[in-house]
């Protein structure tokens, strides 16, 4: 039983009947009695009595109703470290001053205020609007507390997950939010918005309003036990203002939301600026107290990375996270950054990296066989990458759940072994016999000796080189492709591994395009390479039918790019999904990794383990870091650092 939690029997909604005596009726729920005994008065003591059945009364039965836990909170596996009365998170300040200005950078143009469908690009901190039902705490693996909802009712078998909604939860514009808002969200999102909701929520059988604060989701038959956390981060939008209006398509109308911050101005495709909520009915509940602490948040579209950086460097934004190695190593070498009035800072997390890479799409005739895509696997070279152009910095991320314990390494053993001796004839022969590996350049006659391999494979694919070039056996075709980036800084490494393929005479065309254009290419799958990088968390579950499942190939805006279609992986996925304790889960995720990764879907590039982070000395920052890794949301602007430097908006 979860911890601080307490259980109640749920009976069915069905009138009941009983044709039971008064004096029984403290008995017990749905206990049917058939007959009792009666005892007549002996008349003679030299007698013996009697004994007279007393006639069967007859009742209705009442199914026996499950047994649910009715608790503030939830987790996936075990207990929870925040009890009912608690106060706030322990990776916040309670006290945080209230007040200034958030100003950020952002490379997205946005043309729509409409975050959840495939038309448009939405403007960056949409997501600032909405509420959910629950909310995932920051310091522990996976666990949610209420905030729409005041508690979570469920049955030990997680069929089904009934939400009491705050009876003081409100939109942004005064209206109650209701069970009704609840259901209209979950189903405008399945009807019309992005196809990825669709699978993401395909397991809820059933929504329904029990009455205006209590929702109920039912859950197909399975042993998902994520299910009533992936419906407790429902966002929840107002069906008073969406009645009417068309929700699939672009708009600049600006929407009611339910959550801390409304939009206060936009200037399409250039800035969006946020206002928080003054009158917003959940600041001071336990999940946000010590957050939301800015009066302002502003985001500054730049379409060009350098320009966006000098742009951080004159102070027209305030915090930054930089990707870029080099830039880390060699730009910040600014006044601003001498003085202190610039900070600079690694700041480490604890979570799984997920997989970065480029990414075949495998729906490509090229790219379908599985000895092509290894080979060219081949063609990146990390350890000379690292060392001329990230300082160092990185690791090989070879597991698509790198810098956890969820990463398969080494040989295959224990439950994971079991597990994939159940898939055996249908998986590559040396996932049992080798450990994951990428190719190494550095051994001496590392490169030759990967060339080699890399014809090797190439040719019993039917390809060969003629006059140096790359062509298939049968119909002279050039081995030729098109890899398509949205950032300039990564053009750099693509030149890399652009001469590294033209050693094996592969020809690779490097397209860069806007931000707006690549997204709307990788959701309708239109590429042949591209890079992308999927995140995990500490316990992975559902989404995984969205990165790699053979439904999600076929569905246009889910996270699989690569169109994967494997019978294993699908079957992986589920039990991953089923996992029902963390050992378990642990044993699975491996498993799925390590097919993963003999799949070749991907050529991975490499992971740093943290953010590098630079931001003006105008906050103030929470002492504790937790699990998952620091959040602007939980720092604030101090007042008297933001007067000294002017900026802030003190």
């Amino acid at each position: 039983m979860i911890a601080h939690a307490v259980t109640r029997a749920v009976t069915d909604t069905k009138t009941i009947t009983r044709s039971l005596p008064r004096r029984l009726a403290g008995i017990g729920s749905g206990i049917a009695i058939g007959a009792f005994l009666t005892f007549s008065v002996p008349a003679q003591a030299e007698e013996m009595p009697e004994i007279v059945a007393a006639p069967t009364i007859s009742v209705d039965e009442e199914q026996l109703a499950p047994v649910t836990t009715v608790s503030h909170g939830i987790s996936l596996y075990g207990d929870m470290k925040y009890g009912p009365d608690f106060r706030n998170f322990d990776y916040v300040n309670p006290n945080a001053p209230k007040g200034g200005t958030l100003v950020q950078g952002s490379s997205v143009s946005f043309d729509t205020l409409n975050p959840y469908t495939l038309k448009g690009t939405a403007a960056s901190g949409l997501g600032l609007m909405y509420d959910s039902l629950m909310v995932g705490s920051a310091d522990e693996p996976s666990t949610h507390y209420g905030l729409i909802a005041r508690s979570i009712e469920y049955p030990a078998d997680r069929s089904f997950a009934i939400f009491h909604l705050d009876p003081r939860a409100r939109f942004q514009d005064g209206t109650d939010i209701t069970a009704d808002d609840v259901v209209f969200s979950f189903n405008i999102l399945i009807e019309k918005g992005s196809p990825v909701y669709r699978q993401y929520y395909a397991q809820v059988d059933k929504v329904e309003a029990l009455d205006d604060l209590t929702v109920r989701f039912d859950f197909k038959p399975g042993n998902n036990r994520e299910l009533p956390m992936i419906v407790a981060d429902l966002a929840i939008m107002p069906k008073h203002y969406w009645e009417g209006r068309d929700f699939s398509k672009t708009t600049f109308d600006i929407p009611v939301g339910s959550g801390a911050y409304k939009i206060q101005s936009i200037e399409a495709g250039r800035r969006i600026t946020y206002e928080r909520v003054k009158d917003y009915w959940a600041a001071d509940l336990p999940v946000n107290r010590g957050s939301n602490n800015y009066d302002t948040i502003r985001y500054d579209t730049y379409r060009d990375l350098d320009v966006e950086r000098q742009a951080f460097f004159a102070g027209e934004y305030l915090v930054r996270s930089e990707h870029s190695s080099r830039e880390w190593n060699t730009a910040y070498n600014t006044p601003a950054v001498q003085n202190g009035e610039i900070k600079k800072e690694f700041l480490p997390d604890n979570l799984p990296n997920g997989m970065q890479a480029y990414v075949f799409n495998t729906r490509k005739p090229l790219f379908s066989d599985r000895r092509v895509r290894e080979a060219l696997q081949y063609a990146f070279d990390f350890e000379w990458l690292n060392r001329a152009m990230f300082y160092g910095a990185y690791k090989r991320n070879v597991s698509y759940f790198a810098n956890s314990e969820l990463a398969a390494t080494g040989l295959p053993t224990g439950e994971e072994l079991g597990i994939l001796k159940g898939f055996k004839s249908q998986l590559p022969p040396e996932l049992f016999t080798e450990p994951p590996y990428l190719p190494n350049f550095d051994p001496p006659n590392g490169r030759r000796e990967a060339l080699r391999h890399s014809i090797k494979l190439l040719q019993e694919a039917g390809w060969e080189l003629r006059d140096q070039q790359l062509v298939n056996s049968k119909t002279g075709q050039p081995f030729r492709f098109e890899l398509i980036i949205r950032q300039p800084g990564i053009e750099k490494i693509a030149l890399v591994l652009k001469a590294r393929l033209r050693q094996l005479g592969v020809t690779l065309d490097i397209r860069l395009i806007d931000t707006g254009q690549w997204i709307n290419r990788i959701q309708a799958y239109d590429f042949d390479m591209t890079t992308f990088w999927w995140q995990q968390s500490l316990s992975p579950g559902n989404e995984q039918q969205i990165f790699w499942s053979s439904a999600a190939a076929d569905q246009p805006g889910t996270r699989n790019f690569a169109g994967i279609k494997n019978p294993v992986i699908d079957e992986l996925i589920g039990l991953v999904i089923d996992a029902d304790n963390r050992e378990t889960l642990v044993q699975r995720v491996r498993a799925l990794d390590r097919v993963l990764q003999w799949g070749f879907y991907v050529i991975p590039q490499y992971y740093l383990g943290g953010d590098r982070m630079a931001y003006w000395d105008v906050f103030g920052r929470p002492d504790t870091v937790p699990l998952k890794g620091t959040s602007v949301m939980t720092w604030w602007i101090d007042p008297e650092k933001s007067r000294k430097l002017n900026k802030g908006g003190y």
